[in-house]
């Protein structure tokens, strides 16, 4: 059993493909500014044009069944960022044994600091930029649940176009930039995700659901996670003489906040909805038991 997670445990740190990681635009498929928009662009158009083409010729109520397939696309995410939380976990530790050496040179003491801040000069190779890659291709297949919604529940939100497109345009950034907090980020987004995911593919099974919205809350806690990072690498930065790609980091978080204002607002839509939906049922309970009293007292008049 040690033996095989020992194996294991190399083959996600120490295979020559992900110690020799480069992030170049020769090496490595989907590294350009112009595929970049280019999917974006596709994604968003190919999502807007199917909502359309549903509207003009089904009837709005008129759902499109996908049987099994939205369930076995959220195992298959649930599965890939655990993979992905897995792997980055084994070469970070490996990054952190191997380069510690280095830090002295770089005013970083802990590895925790190591994890926020990137020092100056750090380029997009090797164990963590290489699960930082795998992470950027995983999004093109989350895109997919955007369609999952539209062909069943017949919706299309701004909220879901903007966040995917960004949080598919920040992974780049990562890349690109060798931008700091990126390992964190990826491990808590993949971790959330994993769980998330698999919780979907739960209910999708039939199984019972949670008694509050489990995804938004999910959502807010990482959400919250990131800002309070965020902050952390501000931080650094100033007392550790500067933190790599913190141009990046500036465009990502204020898209980060954007995001963050759009979920805030349908949070609270959410909840606003939900209490007046209870605030409906008392009422119509306080009104059926009024009623009943009044039933009681005309027989007793009688």
């Amino acid at each position: 059993m040690a033996m095989g997670l020992s194996t294991f445990k190399t083959c996600l740190s120490e295979h020559p493909s992900i110690v020799n990681f480069q992030w170049s635009i020769t090496r490595t498929w989907g590294s350009t500014w112009s595929f970049l928009f280019s999917a974006i662009s596709i994604y968003i158009i190919s999502a807007v044009t199917l909502h359309l083409l549903l509207y003009l010729f089904l009837s709005r109520n008129r759902r499109v069944s996908l049987g099994p397939v939205p369930a076995i696309h959220s195992l298959a995410v649930a599965l890939i960022s655990a993979f992905i939380f897995i792997g980055l976990l084994f070469s970070t530790a490996a990054e952190i044994r191997e380069t510690r050496w280095f830090w002295r040179r770089t005013k970083t003491t802990t590895a925790f600091q190591w994890l926020l801040c990137f020092p100056l000069g750090t380029r997009p190779t090797g164990r963590v930029f290489f699960w930082s890659y795998v992470f950027y291709l995983s999004r093109f297949f989350h895109l997919l649940r955007t369609f999952f919604i539209i062909l069943q529940y017949r919706k299309l939100s701004f909220f879901t176009l903007f966040n995917q497109s960004i949080l598919l345009l920040m992974s780049f950034l990562w890349l690109e930039f060798s931008q700091s907090f990126q390992v964190l980020a990826i491990l808590l987004t993949t971790l959330l995700n994993s769980v998330v995911y698999g919780y979907r593919f739960w209910t999708a099974m039939g199984l019972p659901r949670a008694h509050f919205l489990f995804v938004v809350n999910c959502q807010f806690v990482l959400l919250g996670c990131n800002i309070v990072c965020h902050f952390g690498v501000l931080f650094l930065h100033f007392l550790k003489g500067g933190c790599n790609g913190m141009m990046a980091w500036g465009l990502n978080s204020v898209l980060n906040g954007v995001i963050l204002v759009l979920f805030l607002r349908f949070y609270v839509k959410v909840h606003l909805i939900k209490r007046k939906a209870s605030e409906v049922s008392e009422y119509e309970s306080s009104s059926r038991h009024l009623y009943s009293v009044s039933e009681i007292e005309r027989e007793k008049s009688r």
